[in-house]
């Protein structure tokens, strides 16, 4: 086994020094620091694979700051937390703080051990079944929006049932799709996606059910489709809206039947799997048109959700520029500290029709200048500044407003309501009024 670096956190050094001493005998590198001063710094330098943190357990609540602060720098790393006196509503709220995990100590080295290959297993696969080493125990954020999501996605996997996941372009439907696999228990298997737009219409019944030797010319040897290579996994199929009506039928009676046969093939495939569908269109507008099959979309949508687009939830936007610039930097290896105020305003202002996607390209292009200070307006691509030249320089409501001046003041509350003309009481009224909380 690769040797797997952990980084442990904890004040009570006779406590963490045990979690230490059960992680070096199961041969892992264990790195302690005692403090939460400079954990940001630490994890940025040292990268771990996992972090182990000691939350402390007060008579009325529980000290979570360790917890938001790795969030803050890395919001994919696992976490696993450790306390020495634990209960259901200990677990929901370090769970709800962005933990994995949560153990209680002292714990057995068969516990410690089982938790850190769950929190770093299952990692993501495409539509041929490699892994591409995203790790996905986390979606960016912590909106009422964004939570409330996933603590629906969360349910949903427990359930195994089929789930339909609507939104616009770029707002994370796939990743929602392989947050609810990695909640399941078909987390160890295969992820397997397919995009059903990009499909030509002569090959997607091939591609899908796959064929034997021999069913037609050219066919020298049997393939597996996606359905079968998903076999006790998950079948993601990405806009399913662009599906012929034909290849609408024949998924409908696979997921019916539950089996599956290959082109030129005799024999029964019988499937075990979950499907999930994505789709950016109106699919009861579809089907009034004729071009969608209604049975099909009451079949998927047992389950459904919408992705909320980025300018729903821009609370979040500060933890998604932390993210891609975090990603930049290890790609990039550069050391590029967020936005300056002025660019970050101007984020804030943008209305992102491309969602979290053109985010990620935005941070993406503007490192392509590789700058060496904090990314200024000017280090934006001319493609974009040319957008926000044609758009409002200003949040167009109160509620946006309010969010740019809060992190264009890095949530400094007195500087963002002089910045605002308001009072402070003003504006934590505000901020109750739009459920806004720090993030």
């Amino acid at each position: 086994m690769e040797s797997i670096s952990v980084l442990t956190v904890g004040s009570d050094q006779l406590f963490m020094q045990r979690v230490k001493k059960l992680l070096i005998s199961e041969g892992y590198q264990a790195v302690g620091v005692s403090c939460l001063t400079g954990l940001q710094d630490k994890i940025r330098k040292m990268q771990p694979d996992l972090v182990i943190l000691q939350v402390e357990h007060h008579e009325t609540n529980l000290d979570l700051n360790a917890i938001h602060l790795v969030r803050g720098q890395d919001p994919w790393l696992p976490v696993v937390v450790v306390m020495k006196k634990i209960s259901a509503s200990h677990v929901l709220a370090v769970m709800r703080a962005g933990a994995n995990d949560c153990l209680s100590y002292p714990c057995e080295e068969d516990e410690l051990h089982e938790s850190i290959l769950r929190c770093l297993s299952s990692p993501f696969k495409n539509s041929q079944g490699h892994d591409t080493g995203m790790p996905l125990q986390h979606m960016v954020g912590n909106s009422r929006r964004i939570t409330e999501l996933k603590a629906y996605l969360k349910k949903v996997a427990a359930s195994d049932s089929t789930l339909l996941i609507t939104g616009e372009t770029g707002t994370g439907k796939e990743l929602a799709a392989a947050f609810v696999h990695q909640h399941s228990r078909r987390a160890t298997k295969a992820f397997v996606c397919i995009n059903c737009a990009a499909l030509p219409h002569s090959l997607t019944e091939s591609e899908l059910f796959g064929f034997d030797k021999g069913a037609f010319t050219g066919a020298v040897e049997a393939k597996k489709g996606k359905f079968e290579q998903a076999d006790g996994g998950t079948l993601f199929l990405d806009e399913i809206g662009d599906m012929s009506l034909s290849a609408q039928t024949k998924i409908l009676r696979t997921i019916e039947n539950k089996e599956t046969y290959r082109l030129g093939g005799v024999q029964r495939i019988p499937l075990d799997i979950r499907v999930i569908a994505a789709t950016n269109q109106d699919l009861g507008n579809l089907i009034k048109k004729g071009l969608f099959r209604d049975d099909l979309f009451y079949r998927l949508g047992v389950a459904q959700v919408v992705i909320p687009p980025l300018r729903e939830r821009k609370e979040d936007l500060g933890l998604l520029i932390d993210y891609y610039i975090n990603r930049a930097n290890s790609r990039y290896r550069r050391d590029i500290r967020g936005f300056t105020r002025q660019a970050k305003e101007i984020l804030f202002a943008y209305h992102w029709p491309g969602n979290v996607r053109e985010l990620k390209n935005l941070i993406e292009a503007a490192f392509i200048n590789l700058p060496c200070h904090p990314v200024a307006y000017m280090d934006l691509p001319e493609l974009f500044i040319s957008r926000l030249k044609s758009t409002r320089t200003l949040p167009s409501n109160e509620r946006d407003r309010l969010l740019a001046a809060l992190y264009a003041t890095n949530w400094n509350k007195s500087k963002a309501a002089h910045k605002l003309r308001w009072s402070r009481m003003t504006l934590y009224r505000k901020m109750a009024k739009y459920n806004i909380a720090n993030p």
